[in-house]
């Protein structure tokens, strides 16, 4: 396994910036670099493989399934963590069970499924935070017989807050509720185990921590687990065989792979191929203490500063990014740029997010460029 020097090593842009923007795009790796260029050199030499290419998205598919602990056939392939959402949505019936179970902490295109839902009749319910921390009691309150669906992000976009998903799964379980976790800002930073939390479904993307490039995202479906009705959105990857052609009858998959749609993102899925290959270099609870070492050597300096942080406090509550209160943070975030440090700047926040690429001196170089724009009247 490689130690986070030797991991750094593979990015090559990391030699001439300081990269704190991972809850929004993951670095660039050299693994990534070269798969983008062999989908090009498929296209020259080959012109159409589909063969070669459904290997690629099926080594996502299992890659993906390794990582979280599942079986490949537990695993679908969408575009966006959005889909997936929606996928799951449309196999509820709110008829019986109309309440979903949401909190403000949850990134709004998930968000905006479920309350698009309220046309087929859910009630959606909202979990606030306090302070920026949803405490367990507060979502635990929220759930009861009503609840058809629960969702829970693992770590929030907003301010990298951890979310209490074991209690909340645990009651939605004796609840008799579905449960969905999106784990897009903790997957390839945190070690995820699907068998351990317990969820229904779980999703995630490639193009933040997981080192990929936008267009592809992962749904674990447990094993099992039955619709009250067929997925909505569907094609000719949610079929049997795809390759049939049978525009005639619908037959859906008893996998996970029923809730595919139509042709997936092929550059994407070399991309998450690639990211996650180079996860895979590493051991993954030796990048959570990595990275959970960053964040309070980040969330100190930056208080030292005299800094208002909007992150958690307590360690245990922080997720892999620290978020800086501001007037402007993009404005803040372009001074930054200018000074080859990259971050994401979201609403009142700007959002350092860090990665077992980053190293304490990239905290202390953004540290000491805040400063300096503080001292400019920034």
């Amino acid at each position: 396994m490689l130690t986070s020097e030797e991991f750094r090593l593979r990015f090559p842009a990391l030699r001439d910036m300081t990269y704190l923007a991972s809850c929004s795009q993951g670095a660039l790796s050299d693994t990534l670099a070269t798969a983008l260029l062999e989908f090009q050199h498929t296209l020259l030499r080959y012109g159409a493989p589909w063969e070669r290419w459904m290997g690629q998205v099926d080594t996502a598919r299992r890659l993906f399934a390794e990582m979280i602990n599942a079986d490949a056939d537990e695993v679908a392939v969408l575009p966006t963590v959005s889909a997936a959402a929606y996928q799951v949505a449309s196999t509820r019936d709110f008829a019986a069970r109309p309440t979903i179970v949401t909190t403000d902490m949850e990134f709004p295109s998930v968000a905006h499924v479920w309350l698009a839902q309220r046309a087929n009749g859910a009630a959606v319910r909202h979990v606030a935070d306090r302070s920026g921390v949803v405490p367990a009691e507060d979502y635990i309150a929220a759930i009861d017989e009503t609840c058809g669906l629960v969702s829970v992000p693992l770590i929030s976009y907003r301010n990298g807050v951890r979310l209490p998903v074991d209690a909340v799964l645990e009651r939605a379980r004796a609840a008799g509720a579905t449960t969905f976790v999106d784990a897009y800002q903790g997957a390839g930073v945190e070690p995820i185990d699907v068998r351990e939390i317990g969820c229904d479904f779980l999703a995630a993307g490639a193009l933040k921590y997981v080192l990929g490039i936008p267009g592809i995202a992962f749904l674990y479906v447990r094993g099992g687990l039955r619709d009250e009705r067929d997925p909505q959105a569907t094609g000719w990857f949610g079929r049997q065989n795809p390759f049939s052609f049978d525009s005639r009858h619908l037959d859906y998959p008893a996998g996970a792979r029923r809730f595919e749609s139509g042709t997936p993102a092929i550059p994407a899925a070399y991309g998450a191929v690639a990211g996650m290959t180079v996860l895979g270099s590493v051991e993954p609870k030796a990048v959570r203490a990595h990275v959970s070492e960053l964040g309070q050597h980040a969330q100190d300096s930056l208080i030292a500063l005299g800094e208002r942080l909007w992150s958690p406090a307590d360690p245990a509550l922080r997720g892999p990014q620290v978020a800086l209160m501001d007037a402007d943070p993009a404005k803040l975030a372009g001074f930054l740029s200018s000074r080859g440090i990259v971050t994401s700047p979201r609403g009142d926040l700007l959002r350092i997010a860090l990665h077992y690429y980053n190293s304490p001196e990239d905290v202390d170089t953004v540290v000491a460029a805040i400063r300096e724009y503080r001292r400019l009247g920034g």
